[in-house]
């Protein structure tokens, strides 16, 4: 089968840093895939790489059939980077929804904006994901009358009428309070049932676990390990991949995230 996203020998510096060191990936059509690592092993950057809002430094990235090199530039580059976009749909840590526009609103811009799709059109497809995530009611409201899971399912709705062939999740739970994990991970959840290739940077163990096909783990802008979820976290064979595992493990059953403080409140990993 061929991949629906191959990244070659990926480089990317910020000035002198190397954030990410030859990295090589491919990810097979309908496939989820769930990247963790602590914090700064280069996850999000090379999410955010793989759509070109960070410009590699070296490498190349395919995404159905679209091969653009990292580090040129040019017309042709920048039409290529376009049509890659177009391609991949991504949600982000906080949300960034337009506050002066509607939910419905929100999830059109980009479908008439970016694709000139007409309005009639959008609003039907609009109308069509806000059900999906469940928040077609909220259609007419505005992003400050929602809570922050409604906010990110708008956000992941808004991603879906673009029609990607790729979804790329950046943390989507992070900015979350904790009993609001569970609708956006719920939702998530549906849509790599409907067959959606996924390509996840997350905290939520037990979301890798259960979703996931595949769980790549990172360490210093390089993938260290990779292997389907039951194999990484009963038996990593990095030792850095087991370190990682049992901090998250002492985090969840103090009901935080490796990156928070002690909070009293449970971890939810509930997918129903």
């Amino acid at each position: 089968m061929t991949p629906i996203v191959n990244v070659s020998n990926l480089d990317k510096y910020f000035g002198r840093l190397q954030v990410l060191n030859s990295i090589s990936l491919e990810i097979q059509p309908r496939e989820v895939v769930c990247l963790i690592g602590r914090s700064g092993s280069g996850k999000s950057t090379l999410l955010r790489c793989i759509n070109f809002l960070e410009e590699p430094s070296h490498g190349s990235i395919e995404v159905d059939g679209i091969k653009v090199a990292g580090g040129e530039k040019g017309k042709e580059h920048r039409q290529l980077v376009h049509e890659v976009r177009l391609k991949t749909g991504m949600v982000f840590q906080e949300f960034n929804l337009f506050p002066h526009m509607s939910v419905l609103e929100n999830v059109i811009e980009g479908p008439v904006t970016v694709k000139k799709m007409d309005k009639a059109r959008a609003i039907q497809l609009a109308e069509m994901n806000l059900d999906r995530v469940g928040l077609l009611f909220k259609k007419d409201e505005y992003p400050n009358r929602l809570s922050g899971g409604q906010k990110q399912r708008v956000a992941i709705a808004r991603a879906l009428a673009m029609e990607p062939k790729v979804m790329l999740f950046d943390e989507p739970t992070s900015a979350l309070d904790p009993e609001l994990i569970g609708e956006v991970l719920s939702v998530m959840k549906n849509v790599a049932k409907e067959g959606m290739t996924m390509l996840v940077v997350t905290h939520e163990m037990g979301f890798a676990r259960e979703v996931a096909d595949r769980v790549i783990v990172m360490a210093e802008g390089s993938i260290i390990e990779q292997a389907a979820p039951d194999e990484i976290f009963r038996s990593p064979k990095d030792a850095r991949t087991k370190a990682l595992i049992d901090r998250y493990r002492a985090a969840d059953e103090g009901g935080r995230t490796p990156e928070q403080p002690q909070q009293k409140q449970p971890r939810l990993y509930t997918l129903e």
